[in-house]
């Protein structure tokens, strides 16, 4: 029998670390000299075409010889143009998510028997199976709420009857499911967090099938269930525009990229929920809520212009904020003159902030986007083209609609959840090729083996 070691977790760690730290760093100048592409970034800020796709198009700019010029954004959805979607629904009195689901997936608009019938089916899928809250939820609670969604996501793997089937059939079923129950798995793993780390009362409310979807995150969110019909469309919005934006972002990337494996639905949802908690992606909007209070706490009238100006020098000069240099919420490697997410939530947002007595925050938002610009030529020293994107504004949004911050990106997961499915569909039933990217190998190939006792 070998003698027993006593060992500190920490002392290997720290050795792990100081072996690794040892290795030469990569220089930067070697994406240059082979021609890498970092962050499948062209050297212009443009992605690397890596696929085709029908499910919608970002257009920020346009290419004239050779060099990138402004342009007002532009969304469209299966062609459709965001505004002309938003002015559609909006204009009826209907909520919108469910008909933009429905043609995000499909490919068409529904007629309005099939937008009926939709409706039907996603209220009738809402419910999680059978003590799904109680021993996947309830029993292993989690501090951060996409967590616990990207585990419950891949738990239902074991509730679904068929799940490896890759038919077009089987991941439209499995797809449309998720988009039903996304809703409350986020609000009930909201309410175990709040139990078990928060220590304040629990309350779970069954989805209502009739119910759109924007609806239902409030209902259940709230410990009575009530909401205002303005404060439901507002949220509906919200799942509008959040609900695709390319197949390049990094989310639906990471659900082609699984998805072409040949892996199963709930593994593919799974990492993209994974990829979207990051702060460089679907995490942003608490980014900015985040310095939105630093600069409250700091500017003792923020509704003055040169006040806020000179906070946002400090910001950008790393002296103020969580010294990142970073103006959260402006700028965006796609758009430049206008982002029409931030613009469409915008034109939403102002009436309920009327209404709610949040003026004055809401003018502060505007006050960073207007004079971000002019901020960002002083301290760096170089004109810049850029506008306020949409997390600038969502993150105000939902806290005039008094949803915790910890749903800020769970929320947008249940909506962007439509795009992931549509992205899987086109990416399992064209392209037919598993995503593989190379990468140029820097490590001495000639090194020799040393036996244990030589090293």
């Amino acid at each position: 029998m070998s003698e027993q070691i006593n060992v500190s977790m920490n002392d290997v760690i720290d050795d792990l670390c100081k072996n690794y730290r040892d290795l030469k760093n990569i220089n930067s100048d070697l994406y240059t000299k082979y021609g890498i592409k970092r962050g499948l970034r062209n050297s212009d800020g443009t992605g690397v075409l890596a696929g085709i796709t029908q499910v919608s198009n970002v257009h920020g700019y346009v290419v004239s010889e050779g060099e990138r010029e402004p342009a007002e954004g532009r969304l469209t959805y299966r062609g459709y143009n965001l505004y002309d979607l938003i002015k559609g629904f909006t204009g009826d009195k209907r909520f919108g998510f469910e008909e933009i689901a429905y043609l995000l997936i499909s490919g068409k608009l529904p007629t309005k028997e099939e937008l009926d019938q939709f409706y039907e089916i996603i209220g009738n899928l809402r419910e999680l199976p059978d003590n799904f809250t109680e021993d996947m939820i309830m029993k292993a609670p989690s501090r951060n709420i996409m967590n616990k969604l990207a585990s419950s996501t891949l738990n239902l793997y074991s509730y679904d009857d068929n799940p490896d089937d890759n038919s077009i059939e089987n991941i439209m079923s499995q797809g449309i499911s998720l988009v039903s129950k996304f809703p409350v798995i986020i609000t009930h793993a909201y309410q175990a967090k709040r139990r078990y780390f928060d220590n304040k009362s629990m309350f779970l409310h069954r989805p209502v099938k009739s119910k759109s979807t924007a609806e239902n995150i409030l209902m259940l969110t709230r410990h009575d269930g009530a909401y205002e019909d303005i404060e439901a469309r507002l949220l509906d919005m919200c799942l509008v525009i959040h609900a695709e934006h390319g197949g390049g972002n990094n989310s639906a990337f990471s659900a082609r990229v699984l998805s072409s494996s040949g892996t199963d639905t709930y593994s593919a949802i799974a990492a993209s929920v994974g990829a979207l908690k990051g702060p460089k992606h679907g995490g942003a909007n608490l980014k900015v809520i985040q310095m939105f209070d630093n600069i409250r706490e700091n500017v003792k009238d923020y509704t003055n212009r040169k006040a806020v100006y000179d906070y946002l020098i400090k910001i950008l000069k790393k002296e103020a904020n969580d010294g990142s240099g970073l103006i959260y919420g402006m700028g965006h490697a796609v758009y430049t003159l206008s982002d029409p997410r931030a613009i469409s939530l915008k034109r939403s947002a102002d009436l309920l902030a009327k209404k709610k007595g949040y003026e004055d925050e809401f003018h502060l938002l505007n006050l960073v986007e207007e004079l971000t610009p002019k901020a960002f030529a002083e301290v760096k020293g170089i004109e810049k083209i850029m506008c306020a994107n949409v997390d600038l504004y969502s993150g105000l949004v939902y806290r005039m609609l008094n949803i915790p911050q910890e749903l800020f990106t769970p929320i947008f997961a249940a909506s962007r959840i439509v795009g992931w499915i549509a992205h899987r569909l086109e990416e399992v039933s064209t392209s037919k090729k598993i995503i593989r990217p190379a990468y140029k190998p820097l490590t001495n190939p000639n090194l020799k083996y040393k036996p244990m006792s030589e090293r």
